[in-house]
């Protein structure tokens, strides 16, 4: 197997490590009979712990972007060829498809794990924005601490934890994806595409203004 069909196959098993925990955490909290609805902090460790070890585990084989609104990030900064980054989205929005099925056909009651929250349906504007400002602030720690190599071996604790205060701060408020093919995958599956392109549109545009603030602004001084 070449090194390109292992980094196809590496953001396909990554993307889906990624949709299958997090998603059945978010089940958890709505299902559990311990009457964890509500609790945060089970899909923030989930989703954080699970990034930080496939960026670990995959990072050295892919980069373990994992989400299409980082891929589209370091593609226009130039850190990854669009052939590959195109090849690279497909690969997460498969792996994530697969994740919501594997979930579904588990616990049909659990909405494929979809990650909305309490103003997806009452304020879709709002939860679109508060994605937006989510996923730069997640492009801006991936940029700076591994695109930049800023944080050395440590870029994936760093990584990890930022998507965990996300989803701390705003996982009861839009479900904190972050992700379009996080956002995608369980909303196919569940059945459910209403808010789909306004959170896509707004991860993409994140992503966008990450490398615009951190690829072309915020870079490493020139020695």
């Amino acid at each position: 197997m070449d090194n390109s069909t292992k980094s196809y196959l590496a953001e396909l098993l990554g993307t889906f490590t990624l949709v299958f925990i997090g998603g059945l955490s978010v089940v958890a909290v709505t299902l559990a009979p311990f009457n964890a609805g509500g609790n945060v902090v089970i899909p923030a460790l989930a989703h954080g712990l699970a990034l930080l070890a496939i960026a670990f585990v995959y990072g050295g084989i892919s980069g373990a972007h994992v989400n299409p609104a980082i891929t589209i990030s370091l593609l226009l900064g130039g850190k990854i060829d669009a052939v590959k980054g195109g090849i690279y989205i497909v690969m997460q929005v498969i792996g994530a498809l697969i994740a919501a099925f594997v979930i579904e056909a588990i616990l049909p009651e659990g909405n494929a794990g979809q990650a909305t929250g309490g103003i997806t349906s009452s304020n879709l504007l709002g939860a679109g924005m508060l994605e937006f400002i989510f996923t730069f602030l997640l492009a801006t720690t991936v940029w700076q601490t591994a695109a930049h190599g800023r944080a050395g071996n440590l870029a994936p604790i760093a990584i990890g934890l930022t998507l965990a205060a996300c989803i701390l701060a705003g996982g009861v408020f839009s479900g904190a994806s972050l992700n379009p093919a996080r956002t995608l995958g369980p909303a196919i599956v569940g059945g459910d595409l209403s808010y789909v392109p306004v959170y896509i549109v707004a991860q993409i545009l994140g992503g966008v203004v990450g490398w615009v603030v951190n690829g072309m602004l915020l870079t490493p001084a020139k020695s």
